[in-house]
């Protein structure tokens, strides 16, 4: 697999210009295209409420949506000048997740904003980015709400636990891996009973690895912390500028309910974590 086609979510949130220079950067590293999707949502009315609701009221938001479309298709246009990367605007109506995720179909990357709890004001803002990491089909790039990351994939550390979405995440970030200068495979509180599976924890897919060219060390540690706070500070350790783990191993309200992996690093991420499910 190569990263030929990336889609990256603009919206008008002051972390938008940090996630988009990410992106921008990440395609010229990788020779690839981007596409800016702007969602226009509307915004939801209970039925009970659609009589109190004036249409001059319903202009002035489609207005002001209109607006912050035209913002950020200009901010999108002078990044992507500056950056001299191939890219494409588009402009859609519709639900938030729904549109992001059937325009992720299309492309081999998809770049999302952390929930940032201070901006859930429309209806979807919610269920992002998590339905789309669920129902995407494709990798995603989550990108932490606060701070810069211009450069992700220098030293890359892989959560590994030998699920099927640790394989498929691994494998999706194989064009991003194969450019790093270092790769860590990192396993929690491994299981050394499973069958076919070495001694040193990590070390089976460390090889596999070194056939696609990848030189990638393996790692493990045993801890009473939850998993996702030791990933977070191991990936601190390490100096990592980006995660690659699998997503929502379990179903994802027993995550959410149980503090599973998955939840703790979308809500607790400080860099950037590719993600796959």
């Amino acid at each position: 697999m190569t990263l030929r086609d990336i889609l990256v979510h603009v919206d008008d949130l002051e972390s938008m210009p940090a996630r988009l220079q990410t992106t921008l950067n990440l395609a010229r590293k990788m020779q690839a295209r981007v596409t800016g999707l702007f969602v226009k949502a509307k915004p939801y009315i209970p039925p009970y409420a659609e009589v109190q609701i004036s249409p001059e009221m319903l202009k002035m938001h489609a207005d002001q949506i209109e607006e912050a479309a035209k913002k950020a298709e200009a901010a999108f246009a002078a990044a992507s000048k500056a950056s001299g990367v191939t890219t494409e605007w588009r402009a859609i109506e519709g639900g938030l997740a729904e549109v992001l995720v059937t325009h992720a179909r299309y492309c081999d990357l998809i770049v999302l904003g952390q929930k940032d709890p201070r901006d859930l004001l429309l209806p979807g803002d919610r269920d992002m980015p998590d339905e789309v990491v669920m129902t995407c089909g494709r990798p995603a790039l989550v990108v932490p709400h606060v701070g810069k990351y211009p450069d992700i994939g220098g030293k890359v550390m892989v959560a590994w636990d030998a699920g099927a979405p640790a394989t498929r995440a691994l494998h999706d970030a194989l064009p991003i891996l194969k450019k790093a200068k270092s790769v860590t495979v990192m396993v929690v509180n491994p299981v050394t009973d499973l069958p076919g599976i070495g001694d040193l924890p990590g070390a089976d897919i460390a090889q596999h690895l070194a056939r696609h060219g990848v030189k990638a060390e393996a790692d493990h540690v045993e801890s009473d912390l939850k998993p996702g706070e030791m990933l977070l500070s191991r990936a601190a350790d390490l100096g990592a500028d980006l995660v690659v783990m699998g997503a929502y191993g379990h179903a994802r309200w027993r995550e959410v309910m149980l503090g599973g992996v998955t939840d703790h690093m979308l809500n607790h991420m400080t860099v950037p974590v590719l993600m796959s499910h």
